[in-house]
């Protein structure tokens, strides 16, 4: 009797823990639009600096009705998308290989990391000279900026399995196809899986910074142009644009991630008494 009220309770917490999304996000939203009206009015700060929301809406609802909106998204989407399959195509793989030959990690390991701590705001002119002002340089910048999350990521999946694991494959002497698709992937998946996630809000940041730089297609590009005619209140409606397309994506790859591995804690679809 007592398991079966044990039960229950866990039952009852995880619905509570899946709809609590839905009133606190809300809430958090007017409660941050609150303070946002309230800061325009008492401060009395130009609207040329920061619009009022009811003025962001109405600029949202407008480019919402032009072409040139849908028309940016989907490229500054598919120059993201690009970009973020070829960063975990080449990070998953070069994941692999560096986390099973420590040697080759350690001595690639310095220019894997110069890759990241050089500014890519610096080499966005070289970006531009190789691949152009067209969608190459964005599908490169997001690449760039997001497969190293992804690499390392799968290393340390890759370094993580247990060595005794290990050790009782080599026992039974299963096969090496074996040993992959019965310890390899289920015990380095859910990192390798938060690396993708991690690397698609980084792919659309390089994207869009590419965007920002050079070129004149895209949202950033559309930011830019905004700013140029000092249309605060589009470009506030452009970000919100921009942070939506980030949270559609991340929604996306989430939701396979919780799907891919159901048993493991990560995913959120294991309870615990």
């Amino acid at each position: 009797m007592a398991r079966a009220d044990l039960r229950r309770l866990r039952h009852r917490r995880l619905l509570e823990s899946r709809w609590i999304l839905w009133i606190t996000t809300p809430v958090l939203l007017l409660l941050l639009l609150g303070a946002w009206k309230l800061y325009t009015v008492v401060s009395g700060v130009s609207a040329l600096t920061v619009p009022p929301p009811e003025a962001v809406g109405r600029a949202l609802f407008e480019l919402m009705g032009r072409s040139m909106l849908y028309e940016a998204a989907y490229y500054t989407f598919y120059s993201t998308v690009m970009g973020f399959l070829i960063a975990v195509v080449v990070g998953v793989g070069l994941g692999i290989v560096l986390g099973k030959l420590h040697l080759l990690e350690k001595v690639s390991a310095p220019f894997l990391v110069a890759t990241q701590v050089v500014p890519k705001v610096a080499i966005v002119p070289l970006v531009l000279l190789w691949f152009g002002f067209g969608i190459a340089s964005k599908i490169f910048m997001a690449a760039v900026i997001s497969f190293f999350v992804v690499m390392q990521n799968t290393i340390l999946g890759i370094r993580s399995i247990d060595p005794g694991h290990r050790d009782l494959m080599k026992v039974i002497q299963a096969p090496w196809w074996k040993r992959v698709i019965s310890l390899d992937i289920p015990s380095s998946l859910p990192f390798v899986l938060t690396g993708i996630e991690l690397g698609v809000v980084f792919a659309i940041t390089g994207a869009i910074v590419g965007e920002f730089l050079g070129g004149d297609d895209g949202l950033g590009a559309l930011a830019v142009v905004m700013l140029a005619g000092l249309r605060t209140d589009q470009l506030f409606a452009t970000v919100i644009v921009m942070t939506l397309m980030g949270f559609v994506l991340y929604a996306v790859v989430s939701a396979i991630r919780r799907f891919a591995i159901p048993w493991h804690e990560s995913s959120g679809r294991v309870t615990s008494l």
